[in-house]
């Protein structure tokens, strides 16, 4: 995509996510954006211009990673129930519950039967936010093997990219396969009504970050009317008397 027509789109589904924005605060809805996907991905650069298009104040981002000490000793559900987003928000996981069967299945942080449990557990945790009238999207962000070395070379040679190249990147690129497996198990056993996964081709930067910004759009406005609040009788009645010269 020729980046002309990419920042003509772009420019649209900014005003289309203002207005998304905007109804949630209004209306008191509550947004769950779940990001899932292989290192180098564009997980980053998909947060980066949805945060552009929103206002910060009400768009929460989490980026996800080990829990800390305090963390270990709670039910491993317990951090992200304290991210659901209030009234008004939509939350934004850089990664998420499902680490569960991804990270830890594959990495063995957890046993077996922990992470076979998880799908179970996982589904009921999406259920109540569901009952709740949240909204819920899930993105799996899909590129080939040849893509991620490009990307993990272009981090290697960009000095302002190489904070994002971790040795981790290099040791889950070698267990390729149990992350395809994972990811696999992940979307069959996990998507349900109203919160299926997704899957972005992700391999053209642009074209995949407008799509996903469509997903995230469509996903976050169904079932309710988007509007602008009307402004409140009093500041109509002053503001019409008096006009500014």
């Amino acid at each position: 995509m020729k980046r002309k027509e990419y920042q003509e789109k772009y420019d649209e589904m900014q005003h289309r996510l203002m207005l998304l924005q905007t109804s949630y605060n209004t209306q008191g809805q509550r947004g769950v954006v779940v990001l899932e996907g292989w290192d180098a991905a564009g997980k980053g650069g998909l947060i980066r211009r949805l945060a552009w298009a929103t206002d910060p104040r009400t768009v929460r981002v989490y980026p996800i990673g080990a829990p800390d000490a305090h963390e270990q000793k709670e039910h491993w559900l317990q951090r992200f129930w304290n991210r659901v987003p209030v009234a008004g928000e939509i939350a934004v996981f850089d990664r998420s519950w499902y680490g569960r069967v991804l990270v830890e299945r594959v990495e063995g942080f957890a046993d077996e039967s922990a992470w076979k449990r998880a799908y179970r557990e996982i589904n009921e945790f999406e259920q109540q936010l569901l009952a709740e009238d949240f909204r819920i999207v899930k993105l799996f962000l899909d590129i080939t093997p040849e893509t991620q070395l490009k990307r993990l070379q272009s981090r290697l040679n960009h000095p302002y990219k190489r904070w994002k190249l971790t040795e981790d990147d290099i040791r889950n690129r070698h267990r390729w396969r149990d992350y395809e497996a994972a990811y696999s198990d992940m979307i069959d056993k996990t998507s349900q009504r109203h919160a299926k996964w997704i899957r972005i081709d992700a391999n053209e930067k642009r074209r995949s970050r407008l799509e996903a910004l469509e997903e995230i759009y469509q996903g976050l406005s169904r079932g309710f009317k988007l509007a602008f609040p009307e402004p409140p009788v009093q500041a109509v009645n002053y503001l019409t008397k008096h006009k500014a010269e």
